[in-house]
Order: structure tokens, then sequence, then C-alpha cells
């Protein structure tokens, strides 16, 4: 009991020492894993059980990690092994880089900077990379935005990812680290070699969004508002003064503009009976409903259900389409592909093709929000 006492203290220790300028991500946050393979690519490491001697690990020297009876068992060289409670594996040159893959049904494999943490928890190991914070925004940039050919847009999506990471830094402090690797906090696949990411990620070093009370906005963004967005209010349950309508002209032509989808009318009936509606007759034409501009309700005389649960509940790519009946099927016909509010990727790609700047790009979408640097915002203590 007390060698584990010391363990978490070790643990707790090395998460309130992350120098300024890091951030700890807990990385294959939902993948669960039979064992893992740590191997140095770039720089030396340093292997770390805290209470012996430490390894020094060469690039190219896969250390293998494995679960066993509650604690993690670890083989590195000449087959050397050993079990432990804990461990971190430390870069000893500041540029260090690594591969860590994750052996299971589905292996994955991904490259990531700085150190690695382990230890086990509820029947898994977990994996926490500390790395230098530019570096995690791009890696963020290249799995949420993707790759792009105008620098514009690719700052512009890291200024969001920098404001989501600073506003939600301390969200997993009781699980001794700040954000985890999948849609919970922010998508993060490891770092990119992309030298247009890693250069937006640098020439915005420290810059975040804020509202007109200084606090960090809630930096959200989807693939296309099908020439709309909405406001905030009509999809979630608190809205957000800079979260309004607006009417974009930029991103009608896009790949994700429009769409269909064909359900037999009996289905739609169906699923309208499940969800509170009474059936007044027989003429199909009553389901009919024309969204030229953003409806928060599909209406049917009395009876009335959000685009927003529709879109949840049947899957479609988003809440904004209108219903025609054709032949006993339920035409939708939408534009967009997301929720539609805040930043319209997309509508971005094409506003940075024709020249405009991040900021332009940013205040477009925001309304009255502030670009400066994250000493600015007004922090948790001062609300």
């Amino acid at each position: 009991m007390i060698r584990r006492l010391i363990v978490l203290q070790v643990i707790l220790t090395v998460y309130c020492n992350c120098a300024a300028g890091q951030v700890r991500v807990r990385i294959f946050a939902d993948k669960p894993e039979a064992s893992a393979i740590f191997t140095p690519v770039i720089g030396d490491y340093l292997l770390d059980i805290y209470d012996d001697k430490p390894f020094i690990l060469k690039r190219g020297e896969p250390v293998i990690l494995e679960r066993y009876d509650g604690r993690i068992a670890v083989k590195v060289r000449d087959s050397q092994s050993f079990i432990c409670d804990s461990l971190i594996i430390k870069g000893l040159t500041g540029g260090d880089e690594f591969y860590l893959r994750i052996n299971s049904s589905q292996p994955v494999r991904q490259r990531y900077a700085g150190n690695l943490q382990c230890f086990p928890d509820l029947g898994k190991i977990v994996f926490i990379n500390t790395c230098e914070i530019e570096k995690y925004i791009a890696g963020v940039v290249k799995a949420e935005g993707g790759s792009g050919r105008y620098i514009e847009y690719i700052k512009t999506q890291a200024l969001l990812a920098r404001t989501y990471m600073y506003k939600y830094f301390h969200r997993h402090d009781l699980d001794r680290y700040n954000l985890c690797d999948n849609t919970h906090c922010q998508a993060f696949n490891g770092i990119t070699g992309d030298s247009m990411i890693i250069r937006a990620a640098l020439e915005t070093k420290g810059q975040v969004v804020l509202d007109k009370d200084s606090i960090l906005i809630n930096s959200a963004f989807h693939s296309n508002c099908g020439g709309e967005t909405c406001s905030s209010d009509d999809v979630w349950l608190s809205g957000y003064p800079y979260l309004k309508k607006v009417t974009d002209q930029y991103c009608s032509a896009s790949k994700n503009a429009v769409w269909t989808k064909s359900i037999p009318l009996s289905e739609w009936r169906a699923y309208l009976l499940a969800s509170g509606y009474v059936n007044s007759g027989n003429d199909p034409s009553v389901f009919n409903f024309t969204q030229l501009t953003r409806q928060k309700d599909y209406r049917l005389g009395s009876f009335s259900i959000p685009f927003s649960k529709i879109r949840t509940d049947l899957n479609l790519r988003s809440a904004f389409f209108s219903i025609s009946v054709k032949d006993n099927m339920a035409i939708l016909k939408g534009r967009g592909y997301g929720h539609g509010v805040g930043l319209c990727q997309e509508g971005a790609m094409v506003m940075a093709s024709r020249g405009l700047k991040y900021s332009d790009i940013i205040s477009f979408y925001f309304s009255g929000v502030i670009i400066t640097n994250v000493n600015n915002r007004k922090k948790a203590e001062d609300l």
C-alpha cells in the first residue's frame, strides 16, 4: 500500500510540474489495447520506473508494454523484462520524437513528440503524452481541419484549436492530464510534418479568440453550413452572443453544400408517430415542409419536433433540410454538413482562397470577438 501511495505521489508530482508551454494529452484514450510498442525515432530517451536504475533508449530501440495483474510488464533490450506500477519515458534532447503502436484487433501506430507516461487504471494502461503546445496545436489542426492550400484557413483552425485547448485545459485535472485525444476534447492523432500547418501554428503562437468580456469563446466549427450558420441556442441548451446566424455566401459551391436522402413514407410516418405525432389523415402532402432559411422545428399542425433531433435520430448530414413526398417516399433535400454553429470550414477555405486574412474569417463567423494573446484572457479565478 505504501509503495502504491509513493507511485501515485510521483505521478501527481510529474503532472503538477508540467512545464509552461506544454500540454499533457491522454493518447489512444478510446482504444482498447492488448499491448503497446514504444520506439524512439528522433533523439535518445530515458526510461524511468522511479524506484530502480533508469534505461537509456537509443533511436529505433523498441519497448514493449503490456498489462499484467494490475501493473505494467515492460520488455526492453536483450529480452530483459520487469514489472512496474508506472513509468515515464523522457526525451533527453528537447526535440525528441517517438512512435507508439497499440496492438489490438485493429493496430494503430502514431508519431508523437516529447515524453510518455504510463500507468494502469481500471484494467487499461493510460498513456499520457507531454509535448509542446504548438506541436499539439499543429496535430489537432491536421486531425480536425485537414491539410489545405491556403495558409489563412490553416491559421484560422489553429486559433480555434488553441482557444479550445486553453478553455478546457483543466477538464481532466482529476485524471492527471489536461485533455484527451478524441472528440470528448479535440481530435489529436499525433504530430504532423505538414509544413504549412506547422508554420500556421508558429505564426499564430499564443493567439486565441475572446468574447467582449475577455473570456475564451466556444470555438465551434463544422464542415459546411449550407449557406447559413445556426444560432447556438437553436442547437444547444445555452446560447452565446457571438454564435448567431450568419448568411454565408462562400460555401454554396463546395462539396458538402447539398445532400439528398430518401426514406420510405411508411418509415417516416412511423418515426413521427413514435415521436408523438398523432396521424390526422392519409394525405401524404401534410408531411411536406420547406426550409428556405434555418428553422428550429419541423411542424405538422400542432405537432413539432426539433430538426436537430431528427438529424441525430436519423444520422443525417445536417438539420437544414426540406421534405417532400413523392411516390410513397419522403425526400429530404438538405444543405450543409454538421451542426451549423460557428465556423463553416468550407466557407473559410473559400474566403482564404480569395485573399481574406484569418482575422477576417474569424470576425465573419464569430460576432464581436477579439483576437489577442492568451495572457489577456480572463481566467477562472477572475470570474
